[in-house]
């Protein structure tokens, strides 16, 4: 399949590449790395009129520590300059984004789809959005009424579906507090493939003790979801097992040909327990 006719626009700013958003509404789509867009429109299931490339846009592709010790992330940086990043532009507490980089996907995907990209493609299986659901991330958009920043609790609504306005283009991720003692695993059929589930974990310790922590898991509902009752064993001093437990009996996972609904389940119980445990022996 080739994909429908349609206009292409080469961004030279952000200001100009939200104009034209504003001006040419929904019949437009902005392209940076293109590896999840571009598929969509060669098999139809996106026909844009109006393609706004933004992938020349410098300002959006850097990647360090801010002054308040938060991780900043530009849109456009790509996969793979996370995954190469050296420690000391990473900071320290911040290695389970660069070790989830690992389940993106294969190299070259990941040397051309941005961190930006997937976050406002919003697959429910995505590891970035899983990410920032776990880690409190707080999205930057832009548009012609500024910035705003959206909490990621608030930025997901739906499968594909994110709290960005029409005009509006996500140009920073921010990750304000390192998770030293964090961990993100998932189960594919093949190695590269969308995950069926991801799991990720942040854990609060003291010495070798789990005061609590934060679950999350991607592949289980429309959006990443937190898991409040899974948290609360870890709170409550409970096993990993027991977290896991409590993990697969709080979400109602879909059906669908990757596996049934219990399978999912299957699947939860063993990821969450392997997070833990990875995230414990940070």
């Amino acid at each position: 399949m080739k994909p429908a006719p349609f206009q292409y626009h080469r961004a030279r700013d952000v200001e100009g590449a939200t104009a034209l958003l504003a001006e040419l509404s929904d019949e437009a789509k902005v392209i940076a790395g293109g590896q999840s867009l571009v598929a969509m429109m060669n098999f139809r299931l996106a026909r844009p009129g109006h393609l706004i490339d933004i992938g020349r846009l410098r300002e959006l592709d850097h990647l360090g520590v801010g002054a308040d010790g938060g991780l900043r992330i530009g849109a456009l940086t790509t996969h793979h300059t996370v995954e190469t990043a050296p420690a000391d532009r990473l900071g320290a507490g911040f290695e389970v984004i660069r070790e989830a980089m690992r389940w993106i996907g294969h190299l070259p995907i990941r040397t051309r789809g941005t961190v930006g990209g997937s976050i406002a493609h919003a697959d429910s299986t995505a590891e970035w959005c899983l990410l920032a659901v776990l880690l409190d991330a707080e999205l930057v958009a832009r548009g012609p009424r500024g910035r705003r920043r959206i909490p990621a609790g608030e930025f997901f609504f739906g499968y594909y579906t994110t709290a960005l306005e029409p005009d509006e283009i996500l140009v920073e991720i921010v990750f304000p507090s390192p998770a030293p003692h964090a961990a993100l695993t998932e189960f594919a059929e093949r190695r590269g493939d969308f995950a069926i589930v991801s799991a990720a974990v942040d854990l609060a310790t003291e010495g070798e003790d789990v005061l609590g922590g934060r679950v999350a898991l991607g592949g289980v509902a429309a959006m990443p979801v937190r898991v409040p009752e899974a948290e609360a064993v870890l709170a409550a001093g409970g096993s990993f097992r027991d977290c896991a437990e409590a993990a697969a009996s709080a979400v109602d996972p879909p059906s669908d040909a990757n596996g049934s609904s219990d399978y999912r389940k299957h699947l939860i119980r063993n990821l969450i327990e392997r997070a833990c445990e990875e995230a414990m022996s940070r």
